[in-house]
C-alpha cells in the first residue's frame, strides 16, 4: 500500500434551494453516430454522421429493430496481423476539459458469437481495453467514459488492433462533452487523465440517471444491496458541490437501521492494482431532531479515508485525488462515539488514474499531415498521433526516444504510394532516413538541405521527374543517395559527385 500522503481530501457543501430546478441547457459538446451516413436529432440533440472525422473504415447496420438510434449502425475497422490504429479526429477548443464516452454494441456484425476485444486510444496515450462480451451475452450495450484536457485543436480517439484481437474491430458512438472548470479540477490533466470504472447513485433503483438531470450528461448507475434505503424528493442546489453531481443522486440514501458500521463492496469488480480517483457524495435525508448528529469515520480496506465525517442536510463532497487500491474494494461507514444515527451515502464515482502517454512533437505532426495529404492512398492508419503509443506508431514511421518525441525514419519502400512528395518533409528535421523506394512516386524532389542528420534517402525505382536539387550535396551527413530508374533530367551536381563517403547511384 502506498504512503497516505498521496492522499488529498476536500470538503464543499450545498445549500438547499427553495426554488424549483429548470431544465438545463443541453450539453455542450459533439456527438457523432458511428457509421451514420446522415445526422439526426435524438432527444433535441443533434448526432452528427462520422465521415467529416474519419476517413478509414466500413460503416454498417445492425438487423435488429428494437436498438437505441445511435446503436443501430457502427463503423467497423479492419482486423490487421500487426497492431494498428484507426482514428477519429476532432475539432476541440484548447485547454477545455472533455467528457469522452465511447459506446459499442457488436449486434453479430462479424458472423461470430462474441464481439472483438480490442484497444481505445486518446491522441498518444492507451486509454483502456474495450471487451464487451459480459455486457453482450446479457444483451446490453457498453460504453467508456474518460475525462480529459484538449492540448491542441484536435483530438483523436482510436481504435486498435492488438494481438487478442480476432475479428474486425468496430465503434457504435463517440461523444465529446465540455465540463465545468470546477469538474473534477484537482488532477492534474497535463500529466493525467481519468478513466471510468465507476459511478453509482447509492439507494437509487430506478433508470439511468444522465441528462437532462446530469447537466455534464454522465451516467449513474443504480445502485443498491443489503443496506436499507431512503428515498425522499428534494430541490437540492448542488452548485457548490465539487464536480456538480445531480441533485437526483440525493433523493435516494443507503443508511444502516442502527448506530452501527455499515460496509458495502463498492465498486462491484476486482480492481487492478495502480491509483485511483475517488469522489463520495452525502446529504442527509433523514429528519433528525434537534441536536441529533450524524457523524462516521470512513476507511478503504482498513485504511482510514476520512475522520469525523459530518453529514447534514446541506451535504458534503469528499474525494482522494491519488488513493492506492487492489482487488475488491470494500467500504466501511462507521458511526462514532456520541452519534445519534447510523451513517449513510448517497453516490460515488472511482476513476482510474491514468498516466498521459506524451505527444509527438506538434512540428513533426503537421509535416507528416502534409507528407500524407500529398500521397494517394496512404497507409489506413496515419491518423491520430504518428509515434505514440509505441507500439501503434504508423506504419513505416520510426520515432526517437525521450521526452521530446520526434520522428527519425520513414520507411515505405515498396507499398504501392503514388502522389508526391510535400515540401513539408523538409520540417522533420530529426530525420536520419528515408526510404521511399520502389513506388510509383512523381514531380520534383523537393528541396531537403534542412535535413542535416539525413544518412539515407532512397527514392529509387520511382516516377520522379525535373533536375536533382544541389541542395542535396550540403547535406554534410548524407551517405547514401539512390535515385536511379526515374525520369530525373539535368547534369548531376558537381557537389554529389565529389562528395566524399557518399554511397551514389
Amino acid at each position: 500500500m502506498a504512503s497516505l500522503s498521496l492522499l488529498s481530501i476536500f470538503l464543499f457543501f450545498s445549500l438547499i434551494s427553495s426554488s424549483i430546478s429548470q431544465q438545463p441547457s443541453p450539453p455542450k459538446g459533439l456527438l457523432i453516430d458511428c457509421g451514420a451516413t446522415i445526422s439526426s436529432t435524438i432527444e433535441d440533440r443533434i448526432w452528427q454522421a462520422d465521415t467529416d472525422y474519419i476517413t478509414t473504415g466500413t460503416s454498417k447496420t445492425l438487423n435488429a429493430s428494437d436498438l437505441l438510434p445511435t446503436l443501430s449502425t457502427i463503423r467497423s475497422f479492419p482486423l490487421t496481423k500487426n497492431p494498428q490504429k484507426y482514428c477519429y479526429n476532432v475539432p476541440v477548443f484548447r485547454k477545455a476539459k472533455y467528457l469522452i464516452r465511447t459506446s459499442y454494441y457488436y449486434g453479430g456484425i462479424n458472423g461470430r458469437d462474441l464481439p472483438p476485444v480490442f484497444d481505445q486510444i486518446v491522441d498518444g496515450t492507451i486509454w483502456s481495453i474495450v471487451n464487451t462480451t459480459e455486457d453482450y451475452v446479457k444483451g446490453f450495450s457498453s460504453y467508456y467514459e474518460g475525462v480529459f484536457v484538449a492540448k491542441g485543436k484536435t483530438m483523436s480517439v482510436c481504435i486498435g488492433v492488438n494481438s487478442y484481437t480476432d475479428s474486425d474491430p468496430f465503434i457504435s458512438a463517440l461523444e465529446f462533452v465540455i465540463l465545468g472548470d470546477s469538474v473534477y479540477n484537482s488532477t492534474d490533466f497535463k500529466t493525467y487523465g481519468l478513466s471510468l470504472i465507476a459511478r453509482n447513485s447509492f439507494g437509487y433503483q430506478g433508470s439511468l440517471i444522465k441528462y437532462p438531470d446530469d447537466p455534464f450528461d454522465r451516467y449513474w448507475q443504480p445502485f443498491g444491496d443489503n443496506n436499507s434505503i431512503i428515498q425522499s424528493t428534494r430541490n437540492m442546489s448542488v452548485s457548490g458541490f465539487w464536480n456538480l453531481p445531480p441533485s437526483k443522486v440525493f433523493d435516494t440514501e443507503m443508511t444502516s437501521d442502527k448506530v452501527a458500521p455499515m460496509e458495502l463492496q463498492w465498486p462491484s469488480v476486482s480492481l487492478p492494482n495502480t491509483i485511483y480517483y475517488i469522489a463520495l457524495y452525502f446529504a442527509d435525508n433523514r429528519n433528525l431532531v434537534v441536536g441529533q448528529s450524524s457523524v462516521f469515520n470512513i476507511s478503504l480496506n482498513g485504511i482510514n479515508y476520512y475522520h469525523n465525517l459530518n453529514v447534514t442536510p446541506t451535504g458534503v463532497a469528499i474525494f482522494a485525488t491519488r488513493w492506492p487500491l487492489s482487488g475488491v474494494t470494500k467500504i466501511t461507514l462507521t458511526p462514532t462515539a456520541g452519534s445519534d444515527v447510523g451513517p449513510m451515502i448517497n453516490a460515488g464515482e472511482i476513476f482510474n488514474v491514468l498516466l498521459l502517454g506524451g505527444t509527438t512533437a506538434t512540428r513533426d505532426v503537421i509535416a507528416l499531415e502534409k507528407v500524407r495529404d500529398s500521397f494517394q492512398k496512404p497507409p489506413l492508419d496515419w491518423n491520430g498521433d504518428p509515434c505514440l503509443p509505441r507500439q501503434y506508431s504508423w506504419t513505416g514511421v520510426t520515432c526517437s526516444e525521450g521526452p521530446r518525441i520526434r520522428v527519425v525514419k520513414l520507411n515505405m519502400m515498396s507499398m504501392g504510394l503514388s502522389g508526391s512528395i510535400s515540401d513539408g518533409i523538409a520540417n522533420l528535421t530529426a530525420l536520419t532516413d528515408i526510404f521511399l523506394g520502389n513506388n510509383n512516386l512523381s514531380g520534383p524532389i523537393p528541396d531537403l538541405s534542412s535535413l542535416r542528420r539525413l544518412q539515407s534517402l532512397h527514392l529509387e525505382n520511382n516516377q520522379f521527374s525535373g533536375e536533382i536539387p544541389r541542395s542535396l550535396g550540403t547535406i554534410v551527413s548524407l551517405r547514401e543517395l539512390f535515385i536511379q530508374n526515374n525520369n530525373l533530367t539535368g547534369q548531376v551536381p558537381d557537389n554529389l559527385t565529389g562528395k566524399p563517403g557518399l554511397n551514389f547511384t
